[in-house]
């Protein structure tokens, strides 16, 4: 990293070239494509990211029923914490199963309460 931020620094490319308009992103992007060398947890791509919500991508086209933006908001955050779901190890129908028992109530203005039901808060924990 230190030597390709080093390199691009001292490249001399012209701004409004394809090459200088790349290495301007590069750098202003720095923080964010050096965070994964602060933890080990995280991964140098989005690749696995990318295949799990690949299924939807392609099959958006033929789901009538998302016929405005609030019903594909509402579809993308079903998505998002089925898969989430996922990647912490949990059945997704369980889990479902479980917010659904409980989110009757639940206090939907208390994100701490919100946020204490994500998968994340699961992982290891089997949902009765």
């Amino acid at each position: 990293m230190e030597a390709f931020f080093s390199w691009a620094d001292s490249c001399g490319a012209l701004p409004k070239t394809p090459v200088g308009k790349a290495i301007h992103y590069a750098q202003s992007q720095r923080k964010y494509l050096q965070a994964f060398l602060l933890d080990g947890r995280l991964e140098r791509s989005n690749n696995r990211a990318e295949r799990s919500i690949k299924p939807f991508v392609i099959g958006r086209k033929n789901w009538l029923f998302a016929n405005t933006p609030r019903e594909a908001k509402a579809s993308a955050v079903i998505y998002s914490v089925i898969e989430t779901a996922k990647e912490n190890g949990l059945k997704p129908y369980d889990y479902l199963a479980h917010i659904f028992r409980i989110a009757p109530n639940l206090d939907m203005r208390n994100l701490e309460h919100l946020d204490e039901r994500m998968p994340c808060h699961f992982k290891g924990i089997a949902i009765l």
